[in-house]
């Protein structure tokens, strides 16, 4: 049981629930915020790798393509639309103009860019190119060829970043101390890992056919499985549109705390024109800042590397896209649970008794270790010693390398979202309203797309060196080792510099807060105490 929460809850809610009755109402309805925005992530997640991976000319080979030409360009302009409402609108009305923006792109596709794909899509054009241009650009040409499944990737991408990354934890940051953080932030964590077990759950049963939809969707079963999706997130999104409205007049308005804390953030905010030219420069004179670019640049460089050779495999496998589906379900169930129970666990105690810097240090760690096994069996494919090991449990080796890729982004994926994610919030707290809002736009809004672009280049490269995934998979894994020991250096630095930040702040609070003599103890406790 962690030494600050000791003295105000029971070992067993000290570990489960560490929060106070009368600040339930202030977490409860945050949790059930995100983990509606990460069930519309999850389940984008599976729809958009269907889409592109089962594509008749399509495949693993596209994505790189995609995350080079399409992603990065419209990470910068979504990071240029950003600076300019936050300029403009506050946080509130920024929320649904870019949440209703997303919503309104996938009902477009549902009704009008899926039903007419055969129509839009220029597949004779792309049959000469391929006639021609080497093997290496067939990706390129199916980025090209499927271009509104290549505008859903997009979108169900920047949901991640735009949604979910940015706005939310944003609006998080701005109402939180580090103290709260380190109690409500895990507990936030169980809600997504939760949603992401339903979101999976949902992928098996659209993909399964249990009942027809063809008087809406038509008789395509392809068709009314992609509809019901869109539906679904739809759906979802327009209830979490609600509740954060809900959530900002009834709570954030009403709680004096949060109110204070709220308000202050953003006349700060206000007063700070952000640019993006301004806000790098900003990034690249913090060595604060510089750091945390670089943990999320590297986790996102090398899970991408790793995924797309894993959908490769997943995609030999399960060509079919309903079975694609279904599978990406029962893996987004597992990294559910998984990350469950890290969660409810481990998480939130680690980083109160252990630091940040050791919490901070496990996701590298285990995205290396499962990334040896994982590599280790696509190298050893044709190896008769694995190909009997394989027969004897009932995989095949094509199987296999699925199963270890499944296991590692399983285990990669659980402490994203549990650890990594959490530490990388909590980094940002002690930081001043310019900071948090320059450096967050910075690098949620355009870091992890050039880490995911950084890795498409690479693979890309490769790609039109070698011409297949399979063949450049050794070359992946050596830069996969580089990058995560540059990750772990770097979240090193990160700590120090984190460690004595808190330190004075905690010195600071400490003076400013003591009461005068005369004064009378506050009614509620205050939530920087019970951390």
């Amino acid at each position: 049981m962690s030494s600050e929460t000791s003295g105000e809850f029971s070992r067993i809610r000290a570990l489960l629930w560490p929060i106070h009755r009368w600040e339930i109402k202030k977490i409860f309805p945050l949790l059930t915020l995100y983990a509606l925005i990460c069930f519309n992530y999850h389940l984008l997640k599976a729809e958009k790798d269907t889409l592109i991976v089962t594509a008749n000319g399509g495949g693993a080979a596209v994505i790189p393509f995609i995350k080079i030409w399409v992603i990065l360009p419209m990470a910068l302009l979504i990071s240029f639309l950003f600076t300019r409402l936050f300029n403009k609108f506050s946080q509130e009305k920024v929320f649904y103009i870019m949440t209703g923006s997303f919503l309104a792109f996938f009902a477009l596709f549902g009704v009008v860019l899926f039903p007419f794909r055969d129509v839009i899509h220029p597949h004779e054009f792309c049959d000469q190119l391929e006639s021609f241009c080497p093997q290496g650009l067939v990706g390129l040409i199916g980025m090209f060829r499927y271009w509104s499944f290549t505008l859903f990737y997009v979108m169900a991408e920047l949901w991640g970043t735009a949604i979910m990354s940015v706005l939310f934890w944003a609006f998080a940051n701005e109402i939180m101390t580090v103290k709260d953080a380190k109690r409500f932030y895990g507990i936030l964590g169980v809600g997504a890992n939760i949603a992401s077990i339903f979101a999976g759950q949902i992928s098996i049963f659209v993909s399964s056919q249990f009942f027809d939809l063809s008087f809406i969707f038509g008789s395509d079963t392809w068709r009314q499985s992609l509809g019901l999706v869109t539906s679904i997130v739809i759906l979802t999104g327009l209830i979490s549109m609600a509740l954060f409205r809900w959530y900002t007049t009834c709570v954030t308005h009403r709680d004096p705390r949060m109110k204070e804390i709220h308000t202050k953030n953003q006349h700060q905010r206000q007063k700070i024109k952000m640019g993006m030219r301004k806000n790098f420069a900003y990034l690249a004179r913090s060595k604060y800042l510089l750091c945390i670019a670089v943990l999320v640049i590297a986790f996102h460089i090398a899970v991408n590397m790793v995924e797309i050779i894993w959908k490769d495999q997943v995609g030999l496998a399960y060509p079919d896209p309903n079975a694609f589906r279904a599978y990406m379900g029962r893996v987004a169930k597992a990294i559910g649970f998984f990350s469950t129970f890290v969660a409810l666990f481990i998480s939130g105690n680690l980083i109160r008794k252990m630091g940040w810097t050791f919490s901070a240090l496990i996701t590298p760690v285990v995205l290396l270790v499962s990334g040896v096994f994982f590599f280790g069996i696509l190298l050893l494919q044709d190896n008769p010693t694995l190909h009997a090991w394989g027969a004897a449990i009932g995989f095949t080796p094509l199987a296999l390398g699925a199963f270890f890729g499944s296991m590692q982004n399983v285990f990669s994926r659980g402490c994203k979202y549990t650890l990594f994610d959490i530490t990388k919030e909590i980094a940002f707290i002690p930081l001043s309203s310019e900071s948090k809002f320059k450096g967050k736009a910075a690098i949620d809004g355009v870091g992890s797309r050039l880490g995911k672009t950084g890795g498409s280049i690479i693979h890309s490269g490769l790609l039109l060196i070698f011409g297949t995934v399979s063949l450049s998979t050794p070359f992946v894994g050596a830069f996969l080792l580089l990058i995560v020991l540059g990750w772990m250096v770097a979240t090193k630095s990160l700590g120090k510099q984190f460690n004595r930040l808190t330190a004075q702040q905690e010195e600071l609070n400490i003076a400013d807060e003591a009461p005068a003599p005369a004064q009378k103890p506050a009614p509620q406790p205050v939530s920087a105490k019970a951390s």
